[in-house]
């Protein structure tokens, strides 16, 4: 240290450069005569891995099985889909969620939506002996964070976020499911009916003008959907860029 020390102050007495900048070609030049000099030397360990940084996959095939996403449905960039999944069209999964279809099948319905978070499962055979397989069919919302396994959701229905629904549990057309709502194995929820609670409990039948609304919900989160799907446009859109640049220095596009 008192070399290096002595090294710096006549270096910086006899050049224009900063202190900073001396230190650092300093430091340079010792770390390097250290290192040819055979004192000191780095070398790689021989069983070190390279390892394959591949990331996360949006599109998981297993088996013969490989998800299919319909041209128009909106699927964020973060999703898991894994096997024997579906997403028809119109359909959007939000954010976080994960479908897994590496059991059973999994089907999200015309114009349905997967909101953020949501894990969505298939088991081998259902308990019950009702189908194993998760269904959810056309215009119906299924909250954030709710757990979907082995259920079948019947068109124009809404589950409530926070949602638990088990192996062979049914909700019939035209119902509502409150946040938190856990609804357990084989459990039918009847038509045009409003159920919270754990264990789900009956709270009143829905009115007309209720059920003319449940569409109308899945159907905005659809169209909400479609300004965050032309961010993912199949063409790219720096053109506008270089036409904006050509504009800026007076050039005609």
């Amino acid at each position: 240290m008192a070399a290096l020390a002595r090294i710096t102050r006549r270096a910086i007495a006899t050049t224009s450069l900063s202190p900073a900048h001396v230190i650092l070609r300093a430091l340079s030049t010792s770390a390097t005569a250290t290192t040819t000099s055979g004192t000191k030397t780095v070398t790689p360990s021989p069983d070190r891995v390279k390892w394959d940084y591949r990331g996360q996959r949006q599109i998981i095939p297993l088996g013969q099985w490989l998800p299919k996403v319909a041209v128009d449905a909106y699927v964020a960039p973060n999703v898991v889909l894994a096997g024997q999944v579906t997403v028809c069209d119109g359909a959007s999964v939000w954010p976080g969620a994960v479908l897994r279809g590496d059991l059973n099948k999994i089907t999200v319905g015309f114009c349905s939506n997967v909101q953020e978070r949501c894990v969505i499962h298939a088991a081998w055979s259902s308990p019950t002996g009702l189908p194993a397989e998760t269904s959810i069919e056309r215009f119906v919302t299924i909250g954030a964070y709710t757990l979907l396994r082995s259920c079948t959701i019947e068109p124009e229905c809404i589950i409530g976020q926070h949602s638990i629904l088990m192996e062979g549990s049914l909700v019939e057309t035209h119902s509502i499911l409150e946040a938190g709502t856990v609804v357990p194995p084989g459990r039918r929820i009847p038509s045009g009916e409003l159920w919270a609670g754990n264990p789900a409990r009956f709270v009143r039948t829905l009115t007309h003008e209720e059920t003319l609304e449940i569409p109308k919900l899945s159907v905005a989160i659809n169209d909400l959907s479609k300004s965050y799907f032309s961010e993912f446009l199949p063409y790219s859109t720096v053109y506008l860029e270089v036409e904006k640049f050509k504009k800026s220095l007076g050039i005609s596009v």
